[in-house]
Formats: C-alpha cells, structure tokens, sequence
C-alpha cells in the first residue's frame, strides 16, 4: 500500500513501530524493519556508545530503512544526532519538539525528519521549521498522553498542515489503519501493539500482565513523574498515587543517581536536562526530580520483568491486544485486514 509515508521514508507499509525506552531496541526495530514497517529505535535509554552499537547491529540485520527516536532537549543531543549522521540512519524521530536549527541540520545531512505531537499548534510549528512529516499521538497512547482523543485530534492536524501526517493513539488491527487513512492520515504509528509480539525482548512476565489487562486496567497517573502518564494499574501504581510527598522525593532523587550511573550523563548533563524540560513544559523542581522516576521504573518492569517494582506505560489498546504475533505476522494480518475492509467498501458504493 502506498502513501505520502511509505514514498516518504521508503518503506513498504504504512506503518510505524515507536520508540519506547528499553523496549524498541535492535532486535524489534529490526524485525519491524524486515516486516515492511518503520522501526524506531529508542536512544533516551543509551549511551552514545550503547546507540552507536545499536544502530550497527539492526543495520547487520535488515537492509530496510529505520530510525532513531531523540530527546531534542537533552544536552547530548547535537552529539546523538552527528551518530545518525553518521551511520547513515533514514529517520530522526523525537518525543518533543526539535528546533529549527536541529532540523535543519538533519535536513541538510538528508534525514527525515518526524516529530511526535500531541496538539495542533505544536505540528503547525514544527512543520513551518522544515518537518518532513509529523506523528500525532491522541489521549489513547500510552506513556506520557494527552486529554485529546485521536479522532479529535487528527483531523485538526491534518487540516492544519501539509505534510504527512501519521496517526498514533488506539491503533492496533487494519479497520484502525483504514480509519486513520479516511481521516487523512499516511499511516498509523503504534506502541503497545508492537511490544506484544514475540519479537519484543519484554520479559514474558510483563506480556502477560498486559495481555490479561482490562480496558479499565490502563489508567492515567501524575504520581510516577509529575506529567499524565498511561500505564497499567497496578498495585505499584496505587502506592505511589499514596506516597507522601517527601518520601516521592527522595526516591526520585535515588531514581536520577541510578539512572546518571546507567546513561552515562554527568550531573552537569542531567541538570541541563532538568532545566530544559523545566521551562518547556512549564514543570515545578519538584515535578522535574519527579521525572527521574520514569527511566528507572520503566526498566524495572521492561529489562527486568519486575512488575512488582516497576512501571508498564500502555496505551488502551492493551485491554483489546489477546496475542504475541511476529512483526512479520502482525503486519501481514494488517494489511490484509485493511485491504479486505477497502475492498468491501468499494461493493458498498
């Protein structure tokens, strides 16, 4: 199926895999990749060195394009975008906004450029700094979320600007990719649904919580780091909501040294860090050492399998998401599934 997406990253599906920390690592981007898709690796949770290393091994396995998903504000960032560069990477992706500078930048190395957004405003300007496309993610996405439903949101987007827009926020199957295509968009981003394959290095322990999930076991919390945050409710998740706010602190405050340590960042890079998401987001210092809590949590339930200890960001979809297919196999039943809805709805006319 071809679109302004699939023409623009050169990929054979409309289809993109996001960049979840400690989730899309090579072997997911890679297999996602192999698949027809858009991989996207996640770097937030690597060193320089470690997303160096990753990139070369999902290129060892897939001569199909992919990305790397970047924090723009983070202090590090002119040096993770120079290993894209670099390596030869087709797509930078970013959690927020990038500058116009760095897009220019990327541009002029010839890598497209793919912010996520959450809001209108924010994909009319990033679109005007020279965006190639933009990925619009509604309140339904897991992670950190917003209050706007995607059938809300997108068409707004895509009547506002006029690149590709790629729809993410409650897709899971074909009849979502078809309605996302009806409301404009160029194709569908998706997250929980690709950590629950069989490629996903999740621990089995942690798809199970997810596969046994209700639509009402995902919720939206403030506790873990300050933001609206979707994950799985869990027993974890009703402590922290319960947690006094000095005793929140501290254990924040140990999350970020842990997490310093695993990163590679100084306390200089870690500070920079703090204050840029500080006055991007318009947070209190209290919401910032908040913040340090996601990494940490995150890994516990994502490398460890901890879910005793740790965190499951998901999007709703998780309560409707009952198998662990391939990539190859998930997007295969997908665009058979889509092709078959417009097929049918040919006869209807």
């Amino acid at each position: 199926m071809e679109t302004a997406l699939t023409r623009l990253v050169g990929v054979r599906h409309p289809i993109v895999q996001t960049g979840m920390g400690w989730v899309a690592g090579p072997r997911l981007v890679s297999a996602t990749a192999n698949a027809g898709a858009l991989g996207i690796l996640a770097s937030a949770t690597m060193t320089i060195d470690q997303l160096r290393d990753a990139v070369r091994e999902v290129k060892s396995r897939t001569d199909a394009p992919f990305g790397v998903n970047l924090r723009a504000d983070a202090a590090d960032a002119g040096d993770r975008v120079r290993v894209i560069v670099e390596e030869g990477v087709r797509v930078a992706s970013f959690a927020l906004a990038p500058s116009a500078e760095l897009i220019g930048a990327l541009k002029e190395a010839g890598v497209v450029v793919v912010p996520s957004v959450g809001a209108r405003r924010h994909a009319e300007k990033v679109a005007a700094w020279g965006a190639d496309a933009v990925i619009v993610q509604g309140g339904e996405g897991g992670g950190h979320t917003g209050e706007v439903a995607t059938t809300v949101l997108l068409p707004q987007v895509v009547d506002a600007v006029d690149i590709p827009v790629v729809a993410a926020g409650g897709f899971f199957d074909g009849r979502g990719l078809v309605a996302a295509l009806a409301y404009g968009a160029a194709g569908v981003a998706m997250g929980t649904r690709f950590l629950l394959t069989s490629d996903s290095t999740v621990p089995d322990a942690v798809k199970a919580r997810y596969l046994a999930a209700t639509v009402k076991d995902v919720t939206v919390t403030r506790a873990v780091d300050g933001l609206p945050h979707r994950m799985l409710r869990t027993d974890l998740v009703e402590s922290l909501e319960n947690t006094g706010r000095a005793r929140t602190l501290l254990r924040a405050a140990r999350h970020a040294a842990a997490f310093r340590g695993l990163s590679g960042l100084t306390w200089r890079q870690l500070l920079h860090d703090g204050l840029a998401m500080r006055h991007g987001k318009d947070l209190t210092w209290s919401q910032v050492l908040l913040a340090a809590n996601t990494p940490m949590l995150l890994r516990s339930a994502m490398v460890d399998g901890r879910t005793d200890l740790g965190v499951m960001a998901s999007g709703q979809v998780a309560g409707v998401i009952d198998d662990l297919p391939s990539c190859t196999e998930l997007v295969e039943r997908i665009m058979k599934e889509a092709e078959e809805i417009l097929e049918g709805l040919k006869d209807v006319r």
